[in-house]
């Protein structure tokens, strides 16, 4: 299997887990940099959920369901 398919694999299925558990992932890949205090990282997450919020807020976004973003990423792997 090459590189790119086990990425993409790999992301397919962090994709699905729910979303506390894909927070978690996220926090622990951004902290295995070593280059991303704890700090940091509290920083941008809490900089990044705001602007989404606010996006959501104003209509600029709409929320989808993790189930249907999981599907259609299964169907541009297949």
């Amino acid at each position: 299997m090459g590189e790119h398919m086990l990425l993409a694999q790999i992301e397919s299925e962090a994709l699905s887990l729910p979303t506390d558990q894909r927070a978690q992932l996220v926090r622990r890949l951004i902290l295995s940099l070593d280059e991303v205090s704890e700090e940091e990282f509290d920083g941008y997450w809490g900089n990044e959920s705001a602007k989404r919020a606010a996006a959501f807020d104003v209509g600029d976004v709409k929320m989808v369901a993790g189930e249907e973003v999981a599907g259609k990423a299964r169907d541009l792997l297949r």
